[in-house]
């Protein structure tokens, strides 16, 4: 809860922090230095690449990663932390979510969920049992900010304009 020492500092700095948080895995993760990652569902390869890659080299550097589990930017930016994390258990990623910790939305992200509590942190504001409504993922989003230092946006990326055929004309 927001008065326990592992209730993350910048999170209870924020306009109306959570009074409670659920959390799966490492609570130590909370406090370490976070950026967020986060981005469109429907993005290009070159977009998820660079989500992955992006996540590798912070991580690597010493940057826990942020995101919300979804489908596109975020899973690949969970997924190039989790890569680059390998044994250091000082820095991973962290997945906040717009449910309660014990669904997985999407549920095809159950194997991501399940690592990323293994070698990061699941954090929801949610209670137990509550579903993916469409009004909780703006509270989930002032979640990931919160707890990160700077937010990372990537939108429907395509190729970059150097390699489009449009421009090569």
């Amino acid at each position: 809860c927001i008065r326990d020492s592992f209730y993350p500092e910048r999170l209870r700095e924020t306009d109306c922090p959570p009074l409670l948080l659920y959390v799966r895995g490492s609570l130590a993760t909370l406090g370490s230095l976070q950026l967020a990652i986060v981005g469109s569902r429907n993005v290009s390869d070159y977009g998820k690449r660079n989500a992955y890659w992006m996540a590798r080299e912070l991580c690597r550097a010493g940057v826990t990663i942020c995101s919300g589990l979804a489908l596109g930017v975020d899973a690949n930016a969970h997924l190039g932390a989790l890569d680059a994390a390998g044994s250091d258990a000082s820095v991973s990623t962290v997945a906040v979510l717009g449910t309660g910790i014990d669904r997985v939305y999407p549920a095809a992200h159950r194997a991501l969920f399940q690592r990323i509590a293994d070698n990061g942190a699941v954090v929801s504001e949610f209670p137990l049992g509550m579903r993916a409504y469409a009004y909780n993922f703006p509270r989930r989003n002032r979640l990931i900010s919160g707890l990160s230092v700077g937010v990372l946006i990537f939108t429907s990326v395509g190729l970059p304009p150097s390699a489009s055929k449009d421009n090569a004309r």
